[in-house]
């Protein structure tokens, strides 16, 4: 089985970009930072998620990224599905904090329950197979419109969207190019239908 072992981002500044994820969320290894100055304009073509227990732990690393140098793309609300937002990273990367809960049940606090990849693709169903095909497991499929993959003991989940869907949701306007700004580290290099590329991780390198 294949795996996600950590996020690589492609920033300008690497220490100014490890210090904003460290105080506003407070990620450790499992989000890696790489120096690039490869040309990106709009949409990135992925947005990354944190999922949370509650509204208020979702309103609690809002206010954490804002404070450290966020920017909010949309505020925090109730939907259909649950309760979160979105907010743009100083080095441009779009991140959701969301609950399904629509309560809160405890004190608030930043602990987040699991880390979420989505890939706004442009065929939902080529892009799973490709990667049933490069060892991922599907955890839950919705036709063409939304796939998730088994996580295992992975810290990051991957999940397929279309794109326009995906921007969408995230607040944005769907056009971009340019680079992703982004490498997944995990078990085997191969880059995917729409340009996502995957690298060896230390953790593979290591097998």
């Amino acid at each position: 089985m294949n795996f996600i072992d950590a996020i690589t981002l492609e920033v300008a500044d690497t220490e100014a970009a490890e210090r904003f994820y460290t105080t506003a969320f407070r990620l450790g290894p499992e989000l890696r930072f790489r120096a690039s100055q490869e040309p990106s304009t709009g949409f990135r073509g992925y947005t990354l998620s944190l999922t949370v227990s509650q509204p208020a732990n979702a309103d609690a690393l809002i206010d954490a990224a804002v404070a450290a140098g966020a920017t909010v793309i949309k505020p925090a609300a109730k939907s259909m599905w649950g309760y979160g937002g979105t907010v743009q990273a100083p080095d441009g990367a779009i991140w959701k904090i969301a609950t399904s809960a629509k309560k809160n049940t405890a004190p608030a606090t930043r602990e987040i329950d699991a880390i979420v990849l989505l890939l706004g693709v442009a065929d939902v169903a080529a892009s799973k197979k490709f990667y049933v095909e490069h060892g991922l497991t599907v955890g839950k499929s919705f036709g063409r419109v939304y796939v998730e993959f088994e996580a295992g003991s992975s810290p990051v989940k991957l999940a397929l969207y279309k794109r326009k869907a995906l921007a969408k949701d995230a607040g944005v306007s769907p056009e971009g190019t340019g680079s992703h700004r982004i490498a997944i580290c995990g078990a085997a290099p191969f880059t995917d239908p729409d340009g996502f590329a995957w690298e060896t991780s230390a953790l593979a390198a290591q097998s």
